[in-house]
């Protein structure tokens, strides 16, 4: 049986290490909701709250913590999901850029899927355990008008999750 071929989830030719805002989509490994538990409890129904997991934390932490590794970089906002992380990352400009080649967007995704991974099978001493699938999605937000669009994509998603997982979306 032959495979399909794999689209490639990068816009060719963009230089991902360029400044400016991208809207990140990152999925657990096998779609397993092990981030966080989104609901309301004893809250009224419009407020619909996030409950990060042990693994929810790392993943939250290690996000804040992207600045420290990469001082170019700014989490815009975010909203970690049972199986998903949505993140608005901004890459500013960097004056201080030397000879090295500037880490593109995969190369700061992949450290951070790196490092939540690590910190995580630590925690839980799970080693070899996968917490992300392989790649990740990506937007380039070119205006106003993407921007918007992704906050309030992000800003919804709780929400939207907790009703279609109630059934009443």
């Amino acid at each position: 049986m032959e495979l399909p071929e794999r689209k490639h989830p990068r816009l060719k030719d963009y230089d991902y290490s360029s400044s400016g805002y991208y809207h990140i989509v990152i999925n657990t490994q096998d779609n397993l909701p092990i981030l966080s538990g989104v609901g309301r409890g004893l809250a009224p129904a419009e407020e619909i709250t996030v409950h990060l997991s042990s693994i929810g934390k790392i993943a939250e932490k290690q996000l804040y913590e992207l600045k420290e590794r990469f001082p170019y970089v700014e989490i815009d906002n975010y909203a970690i999901m049972p199986n998903h992380i949505h993140a608005i990352i901004i890459l500013k400009e960097d004056e201080t850029a030397g000879a090295s080649p500037r880490p593109t967007v995969p190369d700061i995704i992949c450290a951070y899927k790196s490092l939540v991974t690590r910190l995580a099978n630590k925690a839980d001493n799970t080693p070899g355990r996968k917490i992300f699938q392989t790649s990740f999605f990506d937007s380039v937000i070119r205006n106003d008008k993407n921007y918007l669009e992704a906050l309030r994509y992000i800003d919804e998603n709780p929400l939207k999750h907790h009703l279609k997982k109630n059934k009443l979306l």
